[in-house]
């Protein structure tokens, strides 16, 4: 199995392809360096063709790991106008989870607790 599965990808141009494809290696490596047992990412991308000119691009990435299956949350951030910054969007949220899940408590341990 591919490390990185694309769902809706040959629906893009050539050129966001590429771009789509560079920008998940790197978030690839980086997400691997944050779980250090990564066992595939799964990106999803959905273009809504309205009337118009411009295009509407709405972005899911979910992470597969052994223990626990990370997915980006669909807040309005991973669906905008640009599909560069809806796929940084998308990748940032994805990363905050993972940081949050496994650096859990940070700081002063409370007295009464």
């Amino acid at each position: 199995m591919e490390p990185i599965q694309f769902i809706g990808l040959n629906e893009l141009e050539d050129v966001d392809q590429q771009m789509v494809q560079t920008l998940a290696t790197q978030y690839y490596d980086k997400i691997q360096r944050a779980l250090k047992n990564l066992t595939s990412l799964v990106i999803h991308i959905k273009r809504y063709e309205k009337e118009g000119h411009r295009q509407k691009y709405s972005i899911h990435v979910r992470v597969i790991a052994p223990t626990k299956v990370f997915e980006s949350s669909k807040s309005p951030e991973a669906a905008t106008w640009d599909l560069a910054s809806a796929l940084h969007n998308a990748f940032k949220n994805l990363v905050r989870q993972i940081q949050h899940e496994f650096h859990g408590e940070r700081g002063w341990k409370k007295d009464y607790e």
